[in-house]
């Protein structure tokens, strides 16, 4: 692949140093694969402070459809030893519209229990609800209403649950690795023949760290030999970074290739950005780079990093 100028991402959670702030990546709309709609256009804008997306989805049928649209957030741990990022910003910059008009989507809650290292996440959602878990406590990993992880731990062992038991630690100084996912929904019409509108917009999960290691973190920014020269004449070889991720692969889940994609990222003033792309990258202004492609089927995930100058 190319290398243009910069970004991180991560599917899962970041492990932090004390010194530094985690994340995950976040995205853009998706739902189970429809063959009879298509992405017609996203016009993509990325930046610390915020992210838009503005699609237009085209009905290639001569009927209206109706679909349930989900944007998942990723999951987000009850329990970790280190910053992160700003979850409940996240929360509450979230919007819709839809061909102009907004709309509230509905949240929903799941929550999932590690069950030890080598097990995949099981899905407790209901068991936390019959449990007696408010929302709002299964919400705590986004909007960290406490700090007091044991008061949650000791809710769930005294549950008499039997298949929750069955999925607890058996040891109980054994910490229980628990976590909680949001996701947006609401049911969308597709007129037939005809093109729908849907924006939103949020502000987005960013980390980073208080120094950056060029040599160790070389492949995972994709930091080419123009990038590094760049951090060398700001003498920022070993400066403060922001970074934060963006789930492009979900954009393949519709009928055809995306007709008409454009990505904006912008940096701030005292910054270097450096991004992996396949494509031409124009430098529209001092802070902004744009990527116009047609036709365009993403198969990897966009990984962002913002570098201070000193």
């Amino acid at each position: 692949m190319k290398k243009i100028i910069g970004i991180l991402a991560f599917i899962s959670m970041q492990i932090s140093a004390n010194d530094s702030t985690g994340y995950v990546s976040t995205g853009g709309v998706q739902y189970l694969k429809n063959n009879n709609i298509q992405m017609y256009s996203e016009d993509l804008f990325i930046s610390k402070n915020q992210i838009k997306v503005d699609y237009q989805f085209k009905n290639l049928t001569n009927k209206d459809i109706s679909e349930t649209v989900l944007f998942p957030l990723p999951p987000i741990e009850n329990f970790f030893e280190s910053d992160f990022a700003d979850t409940e910003k996240l929360l509450n910059s979230f919007k819709v519209q839809v061909n102009g008009k907004n709309i509230q989507p509905e949240m929903h809650v799941r929550t999932f229990i590690q069950k030890d290292e080598h097990s995949k996440p099981i899905d407790a959602t209901e068991l936390f609800k019959q449990c007696g878990f408010t929302q709002t406590e299964m919400l705590n990993p986004w909007n960290r209403k406490t700090y007091e992880y044991e008061l949650f731990e000791n809710k769930l062992r005294r549950c008499p649950n039997v298949q929750l038991k069955n999925i607890l630690p058996k040891s109980q100084s054994e910490a229980i690795v628990w976590s909680s996912q949001v996701i947006y929904s609401w049911q969308q019409s597709f007129k037939a023949s005809s093109l729908t509108r849907v924006q939103h917009q949020y502000a987005p999960l960013v980390g980073g760290s208080v120094s950056l290691y060029p040599a160790e973190d070389e492949k995972a920014y994709c930091m080419d030999g123009n990038f590094k020269a760049g951090l060398k004449k700001a003498k920022s070889q070993h400066a403060p970074y922001s970074a934060l991720g963006y789930i492009l692969k979900t954009g393949a889940n519709w009928a055809k290739p995306i007709e008409h994609f454009k990505l904006t990222v912008e940096r701030d003033t005292d910054e270097l950005v450096s991004f992996c792309w396949a494509g031409k990258v124009t430098k529209m202004s001092p802070t902004r780079f744009q990527m116009l492609e047609k036709n365009f089927l993403p198969k990897q995930d966009l990984e962002i990093i913002f570098v201070h100058k000193f």
